[in-house]
């Protein structure tokens, strides 16, 4: 689907003709630029690769200086691919948020906040075992049994258990538009999206 990058800003709210308090999160949506075009003919398929936020050139290698120089643009931080675009795009082509209408629905996928290494009430909503009661001291989040004795005499795969949670990829869909922005480059969706403030986020209309 065709799309943009852009950066989670943060969080607020906004009230509707109804008075009612609808909690919304801000994103800076480009401008992205066409760094590559993708053709049926040559590639197989059809698709445009955005950039987005400029870096420094020391910060980028030779290859990818001469990739953006192709498109007449400085080094960019972040490179997505999107297909389904229409109409005609051209290298160093600039797309804006007002590819995003107010009203219709998007999809945004990002990182997800890293949380370290977390239990399993925390990880995976366990309940935990048993009350803090009859004696018991040191067991109210802890697992319980992980699998049976003798046969089948191991731990089964994907056994939901301790370890790193968080810092996955994270598609949240059907954000409906709340708001556009264009003289600030800015798009407000309603709920919540996946990621730390000024992370990147992906939107797909």
């Amino acid at each position: 689907m065709s799309g943009l990058i852009g950066r989670k800003i943060g969080m607020t709210s906004l009230f509707d003709e109804n008075g009612k308090n609808i909690p919304c999160t801000v994103i800076e949506a480009g401008p992205c630029v066409v760094t590559q075009v993708r053709t049926e003919e040559v590639d197989g398929y059809n698709a445009l690769q955005l950039g987005f936020d400029d870096k420094k050139e020391k910060s980028s290698n030779k290859a990818l200086d001469g990739h953006f120089k192709k498109a007449g643009t400085s080094a960019k931080r972040r490179v997505v691919e999107f297909q389904g675009f229409d109409g005609d795009h051209k290298l160093g082509d600039s797309l804006t948020v007002e590819l995003f209408a107010e009203g219709e629905f998007v999809d945004v996928s990002g990182t997800s906040k890293g949380k370290g290494f977390q239990g399993v009430v925390k990880r995976h909503g366990f309940a935990g075992v048993g009350q803090a009661t009859h004696g018991q001291h040191n067991r109210l989040r802890a697992p319980g049994s992980i699998g049976a004795a003798s046969y089948p005499a191991r731990v089964f795969k994907g056994m939901r258990m301790a370890g790193r949670m968080g810092t996955d990829k994270v598609k949240v869909q059907n954000l409906r538009v709340l708001k556009v922005v264009p003289e600030k480059n800015l798009l407000v969706v309603k709920g919540a999206i996946p990621g730390h403030k000024n992370s990147y986020v992906t939107i797909e209309k």
